[in-house]
């Protein structure tokens, strides 16, 4: 317990991080913790010693980036700021959301909800700082989520929803493990 709690302290760090003026600069504070939420979800996995889900986080976040980067390079559309044509989806927002729902969909809900919370803060922080439109932060939380949901299995139990999809099928099963 007292691990879990110094590795979300260590999350909440660059929120009293700033640039010398009052308050919290928002973009830096969301560039960190868009890097440090998949990196305290892989840092999860080797102190429980939980090598499934190491191999289930890198297949999920790795499907979820390369899809990130292929859209980013397709769409071409430009950033509110002007700063480059690569606003579709969101980067950050995807890396944040991978983490937080490999945490959710792995270890529960007692990880997902706060690593949910500063994952919707990443998004807000890149359409505050106006790298980013609200469509591309959803769509970048959207593509990690889907690929969490797809790729990453309950470790403790409880109800796990799969999406299935075959030439013949396509649906849900929906488990629950006691």
């Amino acid at each position: 317990m007292l691990l879990r709690i110094a590795l979300i302290s260590l999350l909440l760090l660059p929120l009293s991080a700033g640039d010398g003026r009052a308050g919290v600069d928002a973009e830096v504070a969301g560039d960190a913790l868009g890097i440090l939420l998949p990196f305290y979800a892989l840092a999860h996995t080797a102190v429980v010693k939980d090598r499934e889900g190491t191999k289930q986080l890198a297949l999920s976040l790795g499907v979820s980036v390369a899809t990130t980067l292929a859209l980013k390079l397709t769409i071409d559309k430009q950033r509110p700021d002007d700063s480059g044509h690569d606003s579709f989806p969101s980067g950050h927002t995807a890396a944040a959301f991978g983490g937080a729902a490999f945490l959710q969909r792995r270890y529960g809900w007692g990880y997902g909800a706060p690593a949910y919370a500063l994952a919707t803060f990443v998004g807000w922080s890149r359409v505050h700082a106006d790298r980013h439109r609200v469509e591309d932060v959803v769509a970048g939380a959207a593509i990690s989520l889907a690929s969490a949901y797809y790729f990453v299995s309950s470790r403790e139990g409880g109800v796990a929803v799969e999406l299935l999809h075959s030439p013949e099928f396509s649906g849900a099963r929906v488990s629950w493990a006691y």
